[in-house]
């Protein structure tokens, strides 16, 4: 097979992918509620909620986030900080604050149980107070709008939602994080396709840390997170949890509501989602090394090739290119993201694919992942792991 030959099949391969699957992203960019558009009235009954907070080390964050918390304009609701074996300020922080409000209480954790992670664990251990007839888990670096909440609890009711998860806006500092981390939610919805999470005859399903409402009498039916004790991503498989076990679900546009500093360098980032690539392969080598090719083939190559053909393989690789550019900036528009960095794509998706792949072979190299300090043994997550 002669070159030509080779770059005109890739050119067909990556722009057969790529344009209707804009196309398709495209018609969903409206796909999923807004929360800041929910209406709540004043006189409506909300029941009481409780919020679950773990924080191990969030000394960077926690107050301000707290603070958010405390300012919610929730008429029934108790906090609940749990303070997972932090070292630094953390403790410190609770203990000033907690005179502050009787709604606050801290729940402290001084050693991880065997068969547990420290997230689901502190978790799990927050959430064995709660008295609320709904929990919120979120985490100690979520800043709130005052009405986020109530309108959350708003739309669940009037729906019958029993589990309600959203996607938060990202404040990261810099065009490139903001193109990760939009890179990373876009490949998400081509996978999860989280619009039909709240389709009950759709298996498709979605939990996101940053906001996870679930009714307290679903969650104490579930187990508690102890069916996703050992997963790094204990979010999005509690979802799957909820889902599997015919609740109803929804996923919601947290812009405006609900914001998180995702993370503030490139070297953060790496190291926070060295933790979940692995994970979200079920630490399947082969599956790693499938979606590598297919990424350098169908996303990366096609910014190279571009300029080194010539005729219809170059046409070719400009329209995937295009419609990448074309369709990132339509469907992430909506939350937040520039049209231009879609530009930035090629170095956005390889920087993934590096942390995809150095994900597994540190975690097989090791033995297993470290996590907030914390070493976890492959051998017991893939065993401990639920089947997908």
């Amino acid at each position: 097979m002669d070159t030509h030959t080779i770059h005109l099949s890739l050119a067909i391969l990556a722009a057969g992918f790529w344009v209707p699957a804009g196309i398709w992203l495209m018609s969903k960019r409206h796909a999923l509620t807004v929360l800041a558009s929910v209406s709540v009235k004043d006189e409506d009954a909300l029941p009481a909620v409780s919020v679950v907070i773990p924080a191990r080390n969030e000394e960077r964050n926690l107050e301000h986030a707290l603070q958010s918390v405390l300012a919610l304009d929730y008429p029934d609701l108790e906090i609940i900080v749990v303070n997972d074996r932090s070292t630094d300020a953390t403790g410190a922080i609770l203990a000033r604050m907690l005179g502050r409000d009787a709604r606050l209480a801290v729940v402290t954790i001084e050693s991880l149980p065997a068969g547990w992670i420290g997230k689901p664990y502190a978790l799990h251990t927050g959430a064995q107070h709660a008295q609320g007839e709904y929990i919120l888990f979120t985490d100690a670096d979520i800043v709130f709008h005052p009405s986020a909440l109530r309108k959350a609890v708003a739309h669940a009711q009037a729906n019958g939602f029993d589990h309600v998860t959203l996607i938060p806006e990202g404040t990261m500092p810099g065009s490139f994080l903001t193109t990760v981390s939009a890179t990373f939610g876009m490949f998400m919805f081509i996978i999860f396709k989280p619009w039909k999470a709240r389709d009950p005859q759709s298996r498709r399903y979605m939990g996101i840390g940053a906001f996870n409402l679930i009714r307290t009498s679903v969650y104490r039916v579930l187990g508690g997170h102890g069916p996703v004790a050992l997963r790094p991503d204990d979010d999005l498989k509690f979802g799957k949890l909820v889902k599997d076990d015919g609740y109803r679900q929804d996923v919601l546009n947290g812009r405006g509501m609900v914001s998180v500093e995702w993370y503030r360098s490139v070297a953060e980032l790496i190291d926070g989602l060295m933790k979940n690539m692995f994970a979200g392969m079920r630490y399947d080598v082969s599956l790693v090394i499938a979606a590598t090719l297919a990424a350098l083939v169908m996303h990366i190559w096609p910014w190279i090739g571009v300029w080194v053909t010539g005729g219809w393989p170059q046409a070719g690789y400009a329209v995937t290119i295009a419609m990448m550019i074309v369709s990132f900036g339509v469907t992430m528009g909506p939350f937040g993201v520039k049209f231009w960095q879609g530009l930035l794509l090629p170095l956005a998706i390889g920087l993934l694919v590096y942390i995809q792949c150095r994900s597994a072979v540190l975690a097989l190299w090791r033995g297993g992942i470290v996590w907030r300090g914390t070493f976890y043994e492959l051998r017991q997550l893939k065993t401990k792991t639920k089947p997908e």
